[in-house]
């Protein structure tokens, strides 16, 4: 039985931060953003669009009234979770109208969990086959004003709807993971934003790729010349680059070399628009390469590489199927275009602004653009949210 990704919706925010002016403001050249980092822009949040929001509108977009039916599972994946008890997945489950006897779980290994979470949805979709599940990516990546992390911040969602006869993608189960215990990054509860050691964490993320890509060849004997694309996590596209680079080997021709380049910058136009969505950006990469390569063709194997700060790496494999291009759009940069420029001192004031939460537990908010759902307030410790 083929199991697989049969739909792909995505949400961001509707505010932008050009990184032109983010580098003016803190008195850098813009190259050192749009060259080496290869971003050009960050999507910004206001404290009225979160995981939840950006979730729901990531896959109201892509269920249909059967699928709602048919779904029984949803997971949620994050690194921003709302709530340290109540999972987001059951809030998306509420507003989005899925049938009430299906389960809700949130998943977290920082960037790592999506992955974790289709390998779930895969084994359950092989045990009720007549089943879907719904594998959401949801985060708002945010670190401090002025630090080194802020012009890799972004937000927004990957939904994937997993199901059997996928008509995107198919597993190859070919799946191999790698745990190891460090610090390259993390957020202590008592912390907003995360710490980061950022060269420890670049060697982490380069060494988590080339000791599980090494093991994956030996045990799956495969090589990089049976893929037409290799996606990889997108803290930002430059070291994923490098990751690349480090992965082709000398002896390919030029000709597989070029392509697998070309389709790395394919799968890096959104996030050069979006910015780092932690969960989301192996996903959103995937997403970017799909709609806009143009090389793919059915049956196409692209390896993918997953990795979560702490760390956990995953290397595995899907291939694409038939009718793939009618699942997909190829208007999406129109709706990235969309999006309220802001300025260095707007972005400051939206993106870090916190609920004022009385001693009652109520919090209101000013009125900002949102997707298809918005969080309305808080009443008495409960987040409110409604579809717009």
């Amino acid at each position: 039985m083929t199991i697989g990704i049969d739909k792909i919706g995505f949400a961001t925010s509707q505010y932008v931060l050009k990184l032109e002016a983010l580098a003016h403001a803190r008195g850098q050249t813009p190259e050192k953003y749009t060259s080496g980092l290869m971003l050009d822009e960050l999507s910004i949040s206001p404290i009225t669009e979160d995981i939840v929001t950006l979730a729901a509108s990531a896959a109201d977009d892509i269920l249909t009234d059967e699928d709602r039916a048919s779904i029984d599972m949803v997971i949620m994946a994050t690194e921003s979770g709302i709530d340290q008890s109540k999972a987001a997945s059951v809030c998306v489950h509420h507003l989005l109208g899925i049938q009430p006897f299906a389960r809700a779980i949130e998943m977290k290994e920082a960037c790592y969990a999506g992955t974790a979470a289709l390998n779930y949805a895969k084994l359950h979709v092989q045990q009720y086959p007549d089943r879907k599940v719904l594998v959401i990516t949801s985060d708002i990546a945010k670190y401090g004003i002025g630090s080194a992390g802020e012009p890799t911040q972004g937000a927004g969602a990957l939904a994937m709807l997993v199901t059997k006869k996928p008509r995107i993608l198919a597993f190859l189960d070919d799946n191999l993971a790698q745990t190891r215990d460090i610090y390259d990054f993390w957020r202590p509860n008592y912390s907003t934003t995360p710490f980061v050691d950022g060269i420890y964490s670049t060697k982490q993320y380069l060494d988590s790729l080339l000791t599980t890509w090494e093991e994956y060849q030996k045990r799956q004997q495969k090589d990089l010349s049976q893929f037409a694309a290799f996606c990889l996590h997108l803290p930002y596209p430059k070291l994923a680059l490098k990751g690349l680079n480090k992965l082709i080997p000398k002896e390919m021709t030029e000709e597989a070399s070029q392509r697998l380049r070309d389709n790395f910058d394919a799968s890096i136009t959104y996030s050069r628009k979006v910015g780092n969505i932690y969960t989301g950006s192996l996903y959103l990469g995937l997403l970017s390469l799909l709609e806009n390569s143009q090389n793919l063709k059915a049956g196409d194997k692209i390896g993918l590489f997953s990795y979560g700060s702490g760390a956990v790496a995953e290397i595995f494999s899907l291939q694409l199927q038939e009718d793939y291009g009618k699942m997909l759009r190829k208007d999406r940069m129109a709706d990235l275009a969309k999006r309220s420029a802001l300025s260095v001192a707007e972005y400051e004031k939206l993106f870090f602004e916190e609920a004022n939460v009385t001693d009652d537990g109520n919090a209101t908010f000013a009125t900002y653009d949102t997707g298809n759902f918005a969080l309305k307030s808080i009443q008495q410790h409960q987040r409110i949210y409604v579809r717009k």
